[in-house]
């Protein structure tokens, strides 16, 4: 008999394989004296140097497949087999313990990780999983212990883990990786996106499949649905291969969206443009056919390395990115480092809560070294397109006119070195803090254009960590308190005859698209893979209809009842 699990809809797609279990090594960690404790750090220095290798060939492959944001994470961890701190503290517990490498290893990693865990911070949080991870590899080469890795398999499979951590996704073989299923994580967990990014169906936060999958078993993935059937009947197995084939059909047709403008029923254009955090990133883009980047995260250019990108680093990424999306437009936003994104190499200070600390502008306003060589490598790369640029994380019109101040000041000192700057650069800020967004009739008598960002908009205006499993509930896109704000935002531009876009996850929800339309939304960004299916659901919709919703919306009490009124009123529209 079948048994059905539920969990959250990761990415699309129908899977249908065995189960592969991706469990855990079980490493018998002893405390053995030792006579001679030089050939135990010796053990210790051929595990680290075997590991970095390791990392090397996986974030290789990282940035060959996905690009070099994703291959990021594992400079990072070569970052912390290579810290003194830690490796420096292992010796010297071996010299002075006379005790086996492994030992000292595992004894001195658990020190660290539960120094981080305890720590309320998310980013410490995330080095404790990066050390568990990395030390896990080093204390395998030193047990001769073989563990299954992702990059071991040989044939189609269905991945079945506790969770993924970043070693595990940047292995994935799409030739036999044909979807995963894991116990925790949420829809903007780490493995979530990267499945996403690889395009292929996933399910997390089952809780518990791990436990009810055995190894080689059938087992059903609808990563529509969020739902995980293990020993299905044939008859659901056949059931769903149609749901497979008219999944692969739908994407066939979607396709032939590709070279096509996004207009309503109604005959009004709206713009389709793509989330990136590189230049590697573009290819995906342009092949769903978007028109334009809405957002360019500037901050994985900063990531992974041992200092800061120079200004003809930066340059260079910045025109290419313009040079290949042509007339098209291109919304740069400026470094965006803080909160849940930290740099090894800057000595930033810890704070109690970083999602409303010192980050993004408030970090580049203080530090204005670090912005103007940013926004140098910006303006010169301006004459190469159609450049937007956005300041994240503003709350105050000083803060706006102060980083405005401070980019004119770098245009003036440009071109009087003759050196050339675009003429129709337009300037923005990025929608993310209530404060903002209420008083968005004052911003928009000075600024270009606002782009929304709804993930972190979200998570202030409801005080809810959306990483937070315990809160997540109170992450609720369709609330009406978040939905006020974003009508605020679209009316305040649309009297100054400014245009309004949106960067966050909501742009690409089918729920939320009638809404935004109907709003008046001009721009949606959204990543590269939602973009047909939100072009195909927009060419079924009429504006002005959804626009006759809005008001009624707006008046609902509950996030509840806006979807399940939303999902009645559309149905058939694309959805």
């Amino acid at each position: 008999m079948s048994k059905t699990i539920v969990g959250v809809a990761a990415s699309s797609g129908v899977a249908i394989g065995k189960a592969f279990l991706l469990a855990n090594p079980h490493l018998q960690i002893e405390t053995v004296s030792v006579e001679d404790p030089s050939s135990e750090i010796k053990r210790l220095k051929d595990a680290l140097e075997q590991a970095k290798e390791d990392l090397r060939e996986i974030s290789e492959r990282a940035e060959r497949e996905m690009g070099p944001d994703k291959a990021a994470i594992f400079q990072a961890h070569l970052l912390v087999l290579e810290d003194p701190e830690l490796v420096e503290t292992v010796k010297g517990k071996i010299a002075a313990e006379k005790v086996n490498a492994e030992s000292a290893l595992h004894e001195t990693a658990q020190t660290f990780i539960e120094l981080f865990e305890q720590m309320d911070n998310e980013y410490m949080k995330e080095r404790a999983a990066d050390i568990r991870d990395v030390t896990k590899r080093v204390l395998c080469h030193l047990l001769g212990v073989e563990f299954a890795a992702p990059s071991d398999l040989a044939e189609e499979v269905i991945l079945v883990a506790e969770d993924l951590t970043p070693s595990d996704t940047a292995q994935l073989d799409r030739r036999y990786v044909k979807g995963f299923v894991t116990d925790i994580g949420g829809r903007t967990s780490h493995s979530a996106i990267m499945a996403r990014s690889l395009e292929i169906p996933a399910v997390v936060g089952t809780t518990d499949v791990t436990r009810e999958a055995a190894a080689g078993a059938t087992i059903i993935l609808d990563g529509h649905e969020g739902l995980v059937i293990i020993d299905p009947t044939p008859e659901e197995i056949e059931a769903y291969r149609k749901k497979q084939a008219e999944y692969e059909r739908q994407k066939s047709e979607l396709a032939k969206l590709v070279h096509t403008a996004t207009t309503s029923q109604d005959g009004v254009h709206v713009e389709l443009a793509a989330n990136i955090g590189s230049v590697q990133d573009l290819a995906g883009a342009l092949e769903n056919g978007a028109e334009g980047v809405g957002l360019f995260r500037t901050e994985f250019l900063y990531m992974g390395r041992d200092d800061f990108p120079s200004e003809d680093e930066q340059f260079q990424a910045y025109k290419q990115v313009l040079e290949q999306m042509g007339e098209k437009p291109v919304v740069i936003r400026t470094l965006d480092i803080g909160g849940d994104k930290h740099l090894a190499y800057m000595n930033l200070p810890q704070e109690m809560n970083p999602f409303l600390g010192f980050r993004a502008i408030r970090l580049c306003l203080e530090q204005q070294d670090l912005f103007r060589t940013q926004l140098r490598a910006l303006l010169r790369a301006s004459a190469y397109g159609n450049l937007k640029i956005m300041f994240p994380m503003i709350a105050t019109l000083e803060e706006f006119r102060q980083a405005k101040a401070v980019l004119a000041e770098e245009k003036q000192a440009l071109l009087d070195k003759g050196i050339a700057v675009s003429d129709r650069l337009e300037v923005g800020i990025m929608i993310e803090i209530p404060a903002a967004a209420l008083i968005a009739d004052q911003f928009a008598k000075e600024v270009d254009f606002f782009s929304i960002g709804t993930n972190d908009l979200i998570q202030y205006t409801m005080a809810a960590d959306r990483m937070n499993e315990r809160v997540s509930y109170l992450y609720q896109p369709y609330h009406p308190a978040v939905l006020r704000l974003i009508h605020r935002v679209i009316q305040a531009a649309h009297a100054e005859g400014k245009w309004v876009g949106m960067c966050g996850e909501m742009a690409g929800d089918p729920v939320a698209i009638p809404i935004l339309l109907g709003m008046g939304l001009d721009e949606f960004s959204m990543s590269a893979g939602s973009i047909l299916p939100a072009r195909y659901q927009i060419s079924r919709l009429s504006k002005e209809t959804a626009a006759g919703y809005t008001d009624t919306i707006l008046s609902m009490s509950t996030s509840q009842e806006v979807e399940a009124f939303v999902r009645k009123t559309f149905a058939g529209n694309g959805m």
